[in-house]
């Protein structure tokens, strides 16, 4: 996928991809690349959260395409929503180069211990 992490917190999680080798047949950024830079970006920020000794997985994710890419990077911004003990929700906003929303996640991942 060629995700490059360029801020990490519990708060906010910035990353980019590359359009190139991420595309459709028809050559436009394949909506399943937005969706695991979404899920990638909100889950280390859940993990982050939920401290060490824990771990975030996803169980709902949502995505709403505004407009398409063909070239360039996406950048990713996954900002917290909700962090409890159990759940951590984020709102991942996806942009062109040109700082136009191309697409609306939203990623919960419940929290749990590490299993033994």
């Amino acid at each position: 996928m060629g995700i490059e992490f360029m801020e990490a917190s519990a708060d906010r999680v910035v990353g980019r991809m590359p359009v190139k080798g991420n595309t459709q047949p028809y050559g436009i950024l394949h909506g399943g690349a937005s969706c695991v830079l979404a899920e990638t970006l909100g889950s280390v920020g859940s993990a982050i959260h939920a401290g060490e000794g824990r771990i975030a997985v996803g169980i709902e994710i949502n995505a709403t395409h505004h407009r398409s890419a063909s070239e360039g990077y996406v950048t990713g911004v996954a900002t917290r929503l909700h962090g409890g003990r159990s759940l951590a929700t984020f709102e991942i906003i996806i942009t062109d180069e040109q700082d136009r929303r191309l697409c609306t996640a939203r990623l919960t991942c419940m929290l749990r211990d590490v299993p033994k």
